[in-house]
């Protein structure tokens, strides 16, 4: 089952996501306030992707991803936000997002985002059976995991899909429009930011000194590159 978490408090824009995405075909939960869509989520495990609107009474929308961050690391999560200010954007991917949407929105975009990170979250796809090791890192595909000398890092959706992309690219510079197509697809309606600020949020979990990288290193004016 296709199952989509909505975090809207006012009540005509969550009734117009949710018939969207049911016609879509998802089977789609409600929630009013950041407490009711915990709980929600608590009872229902199975959940793929989670739409969480940033106003709310009660805890934001910010606290209510971090929580989820604490102990889910493979649900799918895309902000909504009335503001279109750089630093919303930033603070809801640092906190654990992996897309953001800012209102007003079409049905059609916001379709394409949740089917877009339905299908990185394994929803739709058999996972591969496979590692891949470049010291210190072990990604293995099988169960979409990362290790770093041993020890296990945990990682989003996105960001698995990040360092898959980079390891099967060893010391070759992709641009941030490559790495926008390889992650998000080629259907993709959102901004290079995106790129930007989750790599920054990769590294803070991969890199010893994140002043200094040394395993994702940018190539200014073009990308990123791993450093093998």
């Amino acid at each position: 089952m296709k199952k989509v978490l909505v975090l809207e408090d006012e009540s005509s824009i969550r009734s117009f996501i949710v018939i969207n995405l049911r016609r879509a075909g998802y089977d789609v939960i409600e929630a009013e306030t950041g407490e009711d869509a915990l709980e929600r989520l608590k009872e229902n495990p199975d959940t793929r992707v989670a739409l969480l609107d940033i106003m709310l009474p009660g805890i934001d929308g910010f606290e209510v991803c971090r929580r989820i961050r604490v102990t889910n690391s493979k649900i799918g999560i895309i902000m909504l936000s009335a503001r279109s200010q750089e630093m919303d954007k930033v603070t809801g991917l640092m906190t654990g997002a992996d897309d953001y949407v800012t209102k007003p929105f079409s049905p059609a975009e916001l379709t394409a985002r949740v089917d877009a990170l339905f299908r990185r979250a394994g929803g739709e796809s058999a996972p591969e059976s496979n590692v891949i090791r470049q010291d210190p890192f072990l990604l293995n595909t099988r169960n979409r995991t990362l290790e770093k000398n041993g020890q296990r890092i945990k990682l989003t959706q996105v960001e698995y899909s990040i360092m898959k992309t980079f390891m099967e690219n060893p010391g070759k510079a992709l641009s941030r429009e490559e790495i926008l197509d390889m992650v998000w697809g080629r259907d993709y309606f959102g901004e290079l930011k995106i790129v930007d600020v989750n790599i920054r949020r990769l590294r803070l979990k991969i890199e010893d000194n994140v002043q200094n990288p040394v395993y994702i290193t940018t190539v200014w004016g073009y990308g990123y590159k791993w450093g093998f």
